[in-house]
């Protein structure tokens, strides 16, 4: 199997040129070599995935006999369609990462692989699109959705499309879940956000690598929710990190309104906290259906902070610092209740 990665450093990308490696497929990975560390065994292409004589360029290496696009995730849909337009004549076929983000209901409303999806060309630039009063749709949700129409065109009838939700693992660049464990080690009084009996459903990157490559060697030719089929309720999910990280803290949990009160902000000083009614409603039987495999989420957990205590770095990335509420912040709330 011949794979071309496009990405193969950080996170996602680099789990997936990992273990397809381990599989003994043939893998290039194509990035600009700027951040993260290219994966030993691999060819490597260096270049950037926006200039045309680059990508050009990226074509003589080939064929593959499929692409998996894991660096597409802040391009907008122009630069998604130069790749895939370029490259479809040296690829049998393209799994593309993309995002629940792109349904016209996220974060409101259930959501299945046939739910409707935002509008977007594929040729859009980085203007297309707006994020609505309550922060839904957002120009995020449509520059995806464009990028995907990308793909889908200069692929007809041999693109994937996966649309994970809430990614996390050994490697989390974003701070999620490293937030969660740094804060469990600390000890003392947790502010957790009521309900506890909420569920939650974050997926494993190694489980999504590994669902990614197979559909990279499937045949078929469909659009997947990625996430996990079970979840985990915050209260456990608090728990885990608990457990993990040995830390002596209680959980306090507290009323929403009172957290939105107080200003404490949706999805990022709580991370993974949102009171969206669909946010963490997102269908993924069809995935399961098609192999994907999600393991029980407080294994991530501990992975995760093993990851962090044995020297675990993450690529450095503005998203890290937007997460977590301060310490005073927290404590403010703690001492009013």
């Amino acid at each position: 199997m011949r794979l071309l990665v496009m990405g193969g450093t950080w996170f996602l990308g680099r789990h997936i040129a990992e273990e397809a490696l381990a599989r003994g497929w043939d893998v290039t990975t194509f990035n600009r070599g700027r951040t993260g560390k290219d994966v030993s065994g691999v060819k490597l292409v260096h270049g950037d995935r926006t200039v045309i004589d680059d990508v050009r360029g990226l074509a003589a290496h080939g064929p593959w006999d499929a692409v998996i696009d894991t660096s597409s995730s802040e391009l907008p849909p122009r630069d998604v369609l130069l790749a895939a337009s370029t490259l479809k004549d040296c690829a049998a076929r393209w799994v593309h990462v993309s995002t629940v983000s792109v349904y016209r209901g996220w974060p409101h409303h259930h959501l299945t692989d046939g739910s409707e999806l935002l509008e977007c060309p594929a040729d859009a630039d980085e203007s297309y699109g707006y994020t609505g009063e309550d922060g839904s749709p957002t120009v995020y949700g449509y520059q995806k959705a464009g990028g995907e129409r990308a793909v889908t065109e200069s692929f007809a009838g041999r693109s994937v499309i996966l649309r994970p939700g809430v990614i996390l693992g050994p490697g989390e660049y974003v701070g999620r879940l490293p937030w969660w464990l740094r804060r469990a080690h600390q000890g003392g009084h947790v502010l957790a956000p009521a309900p506890r009996k909420q569920l939650i459903q974050p997926v494993d990157v190694r489980d999504v690598a590994a669902f990614a490559l197979h559909q990279a060697a499937s045949d078929e030719t469909s659009s997947y929710n990625v996430t996990h089929p079970e979840g985990i309720t915050f209260e456990d999910f608090v728990a885990a990190c608990l457990e993990a990280t040995g830390g002596a803290g209680r959980p306090v949990w507290v009323d929403p309104a009172i957290l939105i009160e107080n200003g404490v902000k949706q999805w990022t000083e709580l991370p993974l906290w949102r009171t969206h009614g669909g946010v963490w409603s997102v269908d993924s039987s069809h995935a399961v259906a098609a192999g994907l495999r999600c393991r029980p989420l407080r294994e991530t957990i501990r992975d995760t902070w093993n990851w962090l205590q044995n020297d675990g770095c993450p690529v450095d990335h503005p998203r890290w610092a937007e997460h977590g509420i301060s310490p005073e912040k927290e404590e403010k709330i703690l001492a009013s209740l």
